[in-house]
């Protein structure tokens, strides 16, 4: 009975036992588990999902291969944040560096009015010192800035290609940020005008590798539009613009909207720029072709703060009184509204007289008509030169007493026009001048209008009908060598280049003459140009001579320092040989005191090289001595 006792006793106590050690294993093992997974989770929180956790009892074990030494110290620090650190045993391992790859190479190029700079990383093998000259050279005198670093990989196989072409690109663009990579090229510039944009696109895009990738964003500012003008006909001919100038995007489309409406169905919009005398501009003009629409018809010119309506002849007048009545007490202040109806015109059995001047490609200008007293043949054929640089001037006009007051500035108003384009036909009568032809600038027509009324005043008549040829377009198509010469000419006949009384010093005014003249250049490729100077008679032939080359040279000095190349180029003076005026007034000697531009061709440049050997043989010939003669033997 007590044996019995004491084995219940036994068994009691071996039971409890088994019970805790069971219960001690589950606590243990449920805590092993919970552990593990929060510093897993701790790891992976921390960007370490390279780590992996096992929990062994009470230890935590970090396995795995981690990207640097100090991610694999900084493993334990995270796992000690979680448990206690002595239970965390580190058994990560550290990623072989030797395999590691080559760097992106790439450098970003600044180039603005402070200098250049460069940053980023290239290849060891870069001619460091040639790329450092290229840019010494191109800053002409700016500090350059090399913030480089160099790296002794293998380079792209594109590399130097993409490097090249961002150099040559920052070289034609003075306010840029250039990015090279490999194979990539990406341009943000800007330029001085949407012309210059045009070009500058044309040059880079001509000048980009096969197998580089470009990204190219350059911005022009809006030109200043002065008059800032809109001319607007409705006719039995349907409905046009000669010019269409706005000031904002909704003001065009405000202006293009109301054209619609009055029949318009041209695709053509309006020139943004700046110079509009008020934010109003949209509407004015539009409220304005509104008039004419409910005219019937007319012709509208605004001109700055000048609106001008002159109706059709057969207009009724109540309604003439209403519309113009209506339309100006809607106008803002600053606006004057000036509205004519024309009285019909009684036909005169001669006809009016008339001015007409005829323009070719070919057989240049010819001129007939009717001329005022005042205007010699002369002076209108040196003019109508001109303008018209390298054509041929024929004249065919009369003199006559009774013309209008005005005939001499329309006339020539008129010539200035026609020039504008490359072919076309002036015709001047006493109410009306017309103007049409071909021309390759999208603007013309509103620089014609713009031209005509600055000249004639708002209210003028004229009536201009130009075709726009894409072909003829200096920026699309890209100057003919005749055309830059003739651009060139254009700019010195507005603006002479003028230098100091007395000697081959430019004048402060005509710096901006030779910027746009470099300007032109920089757009002309393999063009062989005589710069010729000529001056008045006063004063002794020789010095006159010596005076006409020293400016010849100083102009051809200025475009060298405007980066044009001038290899092809050749100054020359001829003193006061051929004279275009009369060297008897003050006027005259003004306008014989000039720097001429001139295309030479091909065969002018051989025949002066033939001649230019011959002289050098005839040189030689009496520099070198005679050989004696043999001695009597």
């Amino acid at each position: 009975m007590r044996l019995s006792s004491i084995l219940i006793r036994v068994a009691t106590f071996g039971a409890a036992a088994l019970v805790a050690y069971v219960g001690s294993s589950t606590s243990v093992s449920l805590l092993e588990k919970r552990s593990g997974m929060a510093v897993q989770e701790a790891l992976i929180d921390a960007n370490m999902a390279w780590s992996r956790v096992i929990a062994d009892g009470l230890q935590i074990v970090i396995e795995g291969e981690a990207p640097t030494e100090v991610a694999r110290l900084r493993a334990v620090t995270v796992a000690g944040g979680v448990v206690d650190a002595s239970r965390v045993i580190n058994n990560a391992s550290v990623k072989d560096t030797s395999r590691a790859v080559a760097p992106d190479f790439a450098i970003e190029m600044l180039r603005n009015e402070s200098g250049v700079s460069l940053i980023g990383l290239i290849p060891a093998d870069t001619d460091r010192e040639s790329l450092t000259d290229d840019l010494q050279d191109m800053a002409e005198g700016d500090p350059v800035t090399d913030l480089l670093e160099t790296a002794d990989y293998p380079v792209p196989s594109s590399w130097r290609a993409s490097m090249h072409f961002g150099v040559r690109a920052m070289d034609i663009l003075p306010r840029s940020k250039i990015s090279v990579s490999a194979g990539l090229v990406q341009i943000t510039a800007s330029s001085d005008s949407p012309e210059q944009r045009a070009q500058l696109e044309r040059r880079i895009r001509a000048m980009k590798p096969e197998g580089v990738a470009m990204q190219l964003n350059i911005t022009a500012p809006r030109p200043v539009v002065s008059p800032f003008i809109t001319r607007f006909i409705l006719d039995t001919n349907g409905a046009r613009f000669e010019a269409c100038t706005a000031d904002t995007a909704e003001a065009q489309d405000i202006i293009l909207q109301a054209a619609a409406n009055a029949g318009f169905e041209g695709r053509s919009g309006c020139t943004l720029g700046l110079g509009s005398p008020s934010r109003q501009w949209g509407n004015v003009v539009s409220q304005s072709i509104e008039a004419i629409a409910s005219l019937g018809g007319g012709t509208l010119t605004v001109s700055d703060a000048d609106v001008t309506i002159e109706a059709l002849i057969d207009t009724p007048q109540d309604t003439f009184d209403e519309v113009v009545g209506r339309l100006e007490n809607r106008l803002p202040e600053v606006f004057a509204l000036s509205a004519t109806l024309p009285e019909p015109e009684v036909e005169s059995e001669t006809g009016p007289p008339q001015f007409i001047a005829a323009l070719t490609d070919d057989d240049g200008v010819t001129l007939t008509g009717r001329l005022p007293n005042d205007l010699t043949t002369t002076l209108v054929e040196n003019f109508a030169q001109a303008r018209f640089p390298g054509s041929e001037v024929e004249m065919g006009t009369l003199t006559d007493e009774n013309l209008p007051t005005d005939w001499q500035v329309r006339i020539l108003a008129g010539l200035e026009a026609l020039s504008r384009l490359k072919e076309g036909s002036l015709t001047v009568e006493p109410d009306s001048i017309v103007v049409s032809g071909t021309t390759g600038n999208e603007e013309a027509s509103a620089d014609i209008s713009g031209l005509l009324v600055n000249k004639l005043g708002p209210d003028a008549d004229f009536s201009i009908n130009v075709e726009y040829l894409p072909e003829l377009d200096l920026v699309v198509a890209g100057p003919s060598p005749e055309q830059c010469v003739s651009q060139i000419n254009i700019v010195t006949a507005n603006r002479k280049i003028t230098f100091d009384p007395g000697s081959a010093t430019l004048t402060a005014e005509a710096g901006a003459t030779m910027n746009d003249i470099a300007e032109i250049l920089s757009q002309c490729i393999d063009l062989s140009i005589e710069i010729a100077g000529y001056t008045d008679s006063q004063g002794r032939e020789e010095m006159n001579l010596a005076l006409s080359q020293e400016r010849a040279e100083a102009v051809l000095s200025a475009l060298r320092a405007r980066r044009v190349p001038t290899s092809s180029f050749n100054a020359i003076g001829y003193g006061e040989a051929d004279p275009i005026a009369d060297n008897g007034t003050e006027e005259g000697r003004e306008a014989n005191r000039r720097i001429e531009f001139r295309l030479v061709t091909e065969d002018e440049a051989a025949e002066d090289g033939e001649a230019t050997a011959e002289e050098d043989a005839d040189a030689t010939a009496e520099e070198t001595p005679a050989e004696p003669e043999a001695a009597a033997e």
